[in-house]
């Protein structure tokens, strides 16, 4: 019997949706996880802390970095960059680790092209009033930042049908959320076992 691979599952959704949340959460109860730490040029945010919530680089070094074929995917967001660090996706992989990635829907796209055996998950808003609501109460962003926001949210919600899986996030609902996220990364571990055999 082959040795069963590590799974790579993609969690992206729309700003605003609660992935920071549900990964958080997560967290807390698998360990033997890998969380891949994203790296952005964007400013910390008050309470952020850097290589646990983001790894904060300097626009020049994410240049360098990218120059060197450093992420497994990258995009500009906002005028900021921001990009899923390729050493630290292989070093779990190859460690045997299960690796959680979070991004945005076109991050997904391209991890999907290049790893197709990569299980993607869409985490969506109950409905796009909710997800406004949930923008706006943030106050992170301008008024123009924002309405971008809402309109890129839109878009992304028209690609769900890319997603291997959609999980609804309602509000205080987490738990049931997350339980559903574990729930589909257990059954595909147990199916690819299952085919192993």
């Amino acid at each position: 019997m082959s040795e069963i691979s590590p799974l790579l599952v993609v969690i992206s959704g729309p700003s605003g949706v609660g992935k920071d949340a549900v990964l958080e959460r997560m967290k807390r109860t698998h360990e033997g996880w890998h969380f891949v730490v994203t790296a952005t040029t964007r400013p910390k945010r008050p309470g952020e802390r850097d290589g646990v919530d983001y790894l904060f680089m300097e626009p020049s070094e994410f240049q360098s970095l990218l120059a060197q074929d450093g992420f497994l995917e990258y995009a500009e967001v906002y005028g900021r960059y921001y990009g899923v660090p390729r050493g630290q996706v292989e070093k779990a992989l190859q460690a045997g680790k299960d690796v959680i990635v979070k991004t945005d829907v076109q991050g997904a796209r391209t991890i999907r092209a290049k790893l197709p055996d990569a299980l993607l998950v869409f985490l969506a808003p109950p409905d796009m009033h909710e997800l406004e609501r949930r923008l706006r109460q943030r106050m992170s962003e301008t008024a123009e930042e924002l309405q971008r926001r809402i309109q890129t949210a839109q878009l992304e919600m028209d690609c769900q049908g890319e997603f291997d899986h959609v999980v609804v996030n309602h509000n205080g609902r987490l738990e049931e959320t997350v339980a559903e996220i574990e729930k589909i990364i257990s059954d595909v571990e147990h199916e690819r076992r299952s085919n192993q055999l």
